[in-house]
């Protein structure tokens, strides 16, 4: 009979999500987003991984000012995939929150190049951001597109926020 029971709860826990397994994976070039994704995943006690660049950005790289910057390039390059240097597995997540800066109203073609590389089938994405002033737009809902078979649960900018509010309305999406 206590197995029966056992059984029973363990299956209910399981359903309502309780043992779904959630990481946090960023990407910040200045630092803003990383104390984003960290506040968020020490508040929600969830795995962090960082995706790490091949080529690190410098403040020339990261100047939106000039036509010639390594992120302008990118960012109006649309096929633009940077390397990363580090190898993440998300194989083991159920939910999977993207935090990354946004560039020119759009994610970094970083965040593309990572997305593209995981089997996302069944996973739900949340998709927060930092942003000087563009805000989220549709930079999750496009990131979306390229993780075939995920559930995108929504997303929003989260520039000036503690990781209590985070944690709040991350686990509103996923009710």
């Amino acid at each position: 009979m206590k197995k029966i029971i056992l059984t029973l709860l363990l299956g209910g826990l399981m359903m309502t999500g309780a043992f779904a397994k959630t990481a946090v994976v960023y990407f910040s070039a200045t630092g803003t987003t990383e104390k984003m994704a960290k506040s968020l995943a020490t508040e929600m006690k969830i795995d962090i991984f960082e995706i790490q660049p091949v080529h690190k950005y410098t403040s020339a790289d990261l100047n939106w000012n000039d036509k010639k910057s390594l992120t302008s390039i990118e960012c109006n390059d649309p096929k633009c995939r940077p390397a990363i240097a580090n190898k993440i597995d998300i194989s083991g997540y159920d939910t999977v929150i993207l935090c990354y800066p946004i560039w020119w109203a759009y994610a970094p073609k970083i965040m593309y190049t990572f997305v593209e590389s995981q089997k996302w089938d069944g996973k739900k994405i949340v998709t927060l951001c930092t942003s000087g002033g563009s805000g989220l737009g549709r930079s999750g809902s496009d990131l979306a597109k390229f993780a075939k078979g995920s559930d995108f649960k929504g997303g929003k900018d989260f520039t000036r926020s503690s990781g209590a509010d985070i944690k709040k309305y991350v686990e509103g999406l996923l009710k």
